[in-house]
């Protein structure tokens, strides 16, 4: 009588066991992934006493304007986009030289660093556009000139130590913005 007790309760904890067990199988959580999304951008038309205009974003910040040299800043995205204006006086060629050697001082922590040239005959607008992949400081350089008398070299940089992955989203609008500003630059007479 003991030993079927026994075994009753054996066979009852095995039942319990095995029905507990029936249940849908536990899979994994996949890993999240941060959405960020950003506005669609709005362009108006940055004026002043320089000797150059062209459209910019309405999301931006304007920060100084000391030799028409200035930022862009973008607070929700930790960016800003330093842009230098130099007067061109015989020195078109050293403009270029250090505005590329500018560009290609990232290639230590550079995946790879395409650029495509930009080329306006009407508006007499020529320049470079530079994507640097990968971990580097700045992910998008970029220069315009009309070479006889205007340079004008920008580059985007975030605040944060680059992790190319985590601000990819923010410097593909940032990269946009940048083309909109070299194409629609216009020097002024």
């Amino acid at each position: 009588m003991l030993k079927k007790s026994i075994m009753r309760k054996i066979i009852l904890i095995l039942l319990f066991l095995g029905l507990q067990s029936c249940g849908e199988d536990t899979l994994p959580k996949p890993q999240g992934q941060l959405r960020l999304e950003y506005p669609n951008p709005v362009y108006g038309k940055l004026e002043g006493s320089c000797p150059f205009t062209f459209d910019v974003n309405n999301e931006t910040k304007i920060k100084g304007n000391e030799n028409c040299s200035f930022e862009l800043h973008y607070p929700k995205m930790k960016a800003t986009i330093y842009v230098t204006y130099k007067k061109v006086e015989g020195n078109v060629e050293d403009l270029l030289r250090d505005a590329q050697k500018l560009t290609y001082e990232h290639a230590i922590k550079a995946d790879e660093i395409s650029t495509q040239p930009y080329i306006n005959s009407e508006k007499k607008v020529y320049g470079m556009f530079s994507e640097v992949g990968g971990n580097a400081a700045t992910n998008a350089q970029f220069y315009v000139t009309d070479s006889t008398k205007n340079f004008l070299v920008g580059s985007m940089y975030f605040y944060a130590k680059p992790n190319f992955d985590s601000i990819l989203p923010a410097a593909s609008y940032v990269k946009d913005d940048i083309r909109r500003i070299m194409e629609s630059v216009e020097w002024k007479e």
